[in-house]
This record gives structure tokens, sequence and C-alpha cells, in this order.
């Protein structure tokens, strides 16, 4: 009798597989490259979500638009998509997840986008990718950046036009260089990483005391502080090695650089890794 059940069983399943279809793997069409352009919504507080699975993501500023570009593809899966619902507005690449995202082959996905100059609150989340931002001259009152392996080149060449609360970034085993970051004005810069190489560069016109926490993995972190501005960095973590150029004092468990104006005030831990603090 179990013998019987068990034949039963597996003649079920075999009729089940049979009647399965593989879905197929999408395969890449011709490079298609369209407009994206999205107007100011109407609201108090506008918050803009770009949400990018892989490729090569270009930000400027000078859009009348909120957001005003191009993208360029080859599947027809990626073709944005925009989502508004009141304030929030999302572009976001096709409805594919990112795990999804290694199995296209030759993928060309490239955003070129230009960002409007009135106050949002803006969101980046992305994969592995290629990105250069350059943030100078907008109205970010506030800024996340989230993605996993990719190499980033961010600035502000220009002093952001309002007070920005938050600057939080989150990112995998990246290769990440951020330039002018006091320009930013911001009064919190929360910098989260894991294994890689991380160049933070705080120059431009600091406006205003602020807080910065560094957290990383095995990783090598520059960080940059013009000569004359003040400055107190508290290392966390027994396992980092640090070195301090001419102007950065030991004080403590710190290092200490005196200048004049405003105040940023650092915070490091580090699980293992090289930390350089340099003008």
């Amino acid at each position: 009798m179990r013998q019987l059940y068990v034949f039963i069983v597996v003649l079920a399943l075999a009729s089940l597989a049979c009647g399965i279809s593989v879905p197929k793997a999408p395969q890449p069409g011709p490079e298609v490259t369209e407009d994206i352009h999205v107007e100011y919504p109407d609201a108090s507080e506008v918050n803009l979500s770009l949400n990018f699975g892989a490729g090569e993501l270009n930000l400027n500023p000078g859009a009348d638009a909120l957001v005003d570009g191009t993208a360029t593809y080859n599947y027809s899966e990626v073709k944005p998509q925009i989502v508004t619902d009141g304030g929030n507005v999302e572009v976001k690449m096709g409805n594919l997840k990112f795990p999804t995202l290694p199995t296209l082959t030759d993928l060309k996905n490239t955003w070129d986008l230009k960002l409007g100059s009135q106050p949002v609150n803006l969101s980046i989340q992305s994969g592995a990718y290629d990105g250069t931002f350059e943030l100078g001259g907008l109205s970010l009152t506030n800024l996340s950046i989230e993605d996993g392996a990719s190499h980033v080149e961010l600035f502000f060449s220009e002093p952001n036009q309002v007070e920005m609360n938050t600057f939080r970034y989150t990112t995998g085993a990246s290769d990440v260089k951020l330039t002018g970051l006091a320009n930013a004005n911001f009064n919190l810069f929360d910098f989260s990483a894991g294994a890689g190489d991380y160049t933070l560069d705080f120059s431009g016109d600091l406006k205003r005391d602020a807080s910065i926490k560094i957290e990383t993995g095995l990783s090598n972190v520059i960080v940059i502080v013009p000569d004359g501005v003040n400055a107190m960095v508290t290392v966390e973590g027994g396992l980092s090695n640090v070195s301090a150029g001419s102007g950065w004092n030991r004080s403590g468990e710190g290092y200490r650089q005196d200048g004049e104006g405003p105040m940023l005030t650092f915070v490091v831990e580090m699980g293992a890794g090289n930390l350089t603090l340099t003008h």
C-alpha cells in the first residue's frame, strides 16, 4: 500500500512539472532614448525619489522643472516609470527588482538628469552602478543615498541654497568620493559603508557647526578638512590605523585641528582599516 502511495505522489509531481512553463529570460533590444520630465507637484513639501538599479546615473542642476533629462536603455523591462502621489514623486527603473539585474546581459541603462532649484527632499536608491552627481546650487532640505557596490563621485561645487537637516549615505563595498561637503550646509552627515575606498572632502563654505558620523568596515577612509577650519575627530574601534597630517594634534582618543569659525565634530567607528586626516 505504501509503495502505491509513493508511486501516486511521484506521478502527480511529474504531471505538475510537465505543466509548468519556465519564463524566458529578458533579451536586449535596440537602444531607446526617451525624455524624462517631471513638473513640481502642488505641495508644501516635495519628496523626490530616484530608484535606479544598475547602469550609469548622472545628476546636475539646471532644470526649470523638478526633473528634466533623458534615459537610454536597451531592455524594455527597465523603461523608466514616474509615480506621483501628492508631494511624493518617484522615478524608477521599470518593475524589476535589483537581484534580477545581473541576469540582464549587455545591459545599457543611462540616466542623464537635471534637477530644479526649489526646495526638495532627495532620495537616491540604487544597486551596483556608476554615479556622477553635481548637486551644487540646489536647495536640498534632506539628502539620502543608498546603494550597493558602486563607483560614485559627488560634488557640491556651490553652496546648497537652504539648510540641510540630514545627509545620509549608506553603501556596500564601493569606491566613493564626496567633494565640497561643507557646501552641502548640513546639520548631520551620517556615512555608513562596508569595505572599500572612501574620500570625504569637507572643502567649501562652512556656515554653521555640523556633526559627522562615519561608520565603516575594513576600508580606507580619507577625511579632508581645509587648513584653518575647526575640527575634532574622535576615533572608536581598536583595529584602525590613523594617519594625521600636519596641523592635527592628538587629544586623548581623538585629533584636533584649530581654526576659526564653525566647528566640524567627527565620530569615526572603524572595524578595521586606515583613516587618513589631511588638508
